[in-house]
């Protein structure tokens, strides 16, 4: 979902809530509607680049760069959500896969190789807002955390030094996505990908939403039974790690076959 501001309300306070608007993703004319009726009251515009959320959704051609376009027009930010694409899907993230430059960009623990810790980063005059250059401050317990910074230079560090490993995932993914049952759509962007029990395309939460969850719940305990663990909600993206190996790959295919068979 693309958001302006924070998406669920649930547990917000409502004071946040009111000066949020939830809107679709991939629709562009949402977006165009939204500035149409608040114009220059709204501050930024937040998205996941490729949604992990509700199951790995890419973005439709066009869509990321209407977005810049857009935000560009009205003098708004445009922040990616890279907590789940940074350096996974390319090791620039999505911004680098798909060629687009965001004002700011929020990271996860992948960041810290996988540790406690998250980032954000963007354009040198809003980042000089921030302490000790600016007036806004910004700290926390794991803020530089120095056990989460030494992992996680160590594994950036390893990913520019072997950037043949992007094109391990690519080729590992697809022939995960190529193994899926019949009747699964298949959305799937580098190592990020979700068999959605449903017919496609999947391009946003309404399409998602109406997938059979019964269908999917039994082919996750039919692979569990079988040594693979999926996430166990038909709405979370699944990965595959560089330490996956060519075996474990052959094996989750095998397992979903049979799996597919009994659901």
């Amino acid at each position: 979902m693309a958001t302006l501001g924070i998406a669920d309300t649930q547990g917000v306070p409502k004071a946040f809530a009111d000066t949020t608007i939830p809107l679709p993703y991939n629709s562009l004319d949402a977006l165009e509607e939204a500035f149409r009726a608040h114009g220059d009251q709204i501050a930024a515009v937040i998205v996941e680049p490729v949604v992990g959320n509700m199951g790995c959704v890419p973005p439709l051609p066009g869509y990321l760069q209407g977005m810049r376009a857009i935000t560009e027009r009205h003098g708004a930010l445009l922040i990616f959500d890279e907590v789940m694409t940074g350096f996974r899907v390319a090791f620039g993230g999505a911004q680098q896969l798909y060629g687009i430059r965001p004002d700011l960009t929020t990271m996860g623990k992948v960041i810290g190789g996988g540790l406690p810790v998250g980032a954000y980063g963007g354009r040198k005059d809003i980042m000089s807002k921030v302490a000790p250059a600016g007036p806004i401050y910004q700290a926390g317990t794991l803020s530089g955390n120095p056990l989460a910074v030494a992992a996680g230079l160590a594994m950036l560090r390893h990913l520019k030094s072997h950037p043949e490993l992007y094109s391990r995932l690519e080729a590992c993914g697809a022939r995960l996505a190529a193994a899926a049952p019949t009747g699964v759509t298949v959305n799937r962007v580098g190592s990020m990908f979700t068999f959605f029990f449903g017919p496609g395309p999947i391009t946003d939460w309404e399409s998602a939403k109406v997938s059979d969850t019964a269908r999917f719940g039994r082919f996750f305990r039919g692979m569990l039974d079988r040594g693979i663990y999926l996430a166990p909600s038909q709405f979370e993206a699944a990965f595959v790690s560089a330490a996956h190996t060519d075996e474990d790959i052959d094996r989750t295919i095998r397992a979903a076959v049979e799996a597919s068979q009994e659901s």
